[in-house]
């Protein structure tokens, strides 16, 4: 359950970037050609722009979940085998760097949809 909790933090907040952030940096870069190119290859890029208000609640209770359940088992024992205690350790950890890059992601995300057309 948890595997797919850290994926779909990651898959949420990365569809956040994909429809704010990313269009943004291309036109900053002046590679507006290549958006273009990019949504005519894949339109539902233009769906979850037109959906961004929703696409960026799901994501935000997805974080906030995948936040709590994880706040809740940072206490929880590992196995006593050294081998496994290992490999609940690495798996703790790599949990809790998906997370924060899932954040991150989403506040980049929040800003370029959110805030940066204010700015301009």
């Amino acid at each position: 359950m948890k595997k797919i909790l850290n994926f779909l933090t990651l898959f949420t907040s990365f569809s956040t970037l994909i429809c704010c952030a990313l269009p943004a940096l291309f036109v900053a870069l002046g590679a507006g050609g290549a958006l273009i190119s990019l949504t005519s290859e894949v339109p539902q890029l233009i769906w979850v722009s037109q959906n961004k208000i929703a696409v960026f609640i799901f994501a935000g209770v997805m974080l906030i979940i995948g936040g709590v359940l994880r706040y809740r088992a940072r206490n929880l024992a590992c196995p006593i085998d050294p081998d496994l205690a290992q490999a609940c350790e690495s798996g703790r950890d790599w949990s809790s760097k998906i997370y924060w890059f899932s954040v991150t992601l989403y506040v980049i995300g929040i800003f370029f949809a959110f805030v940066a057309p204010y700015l301009l």
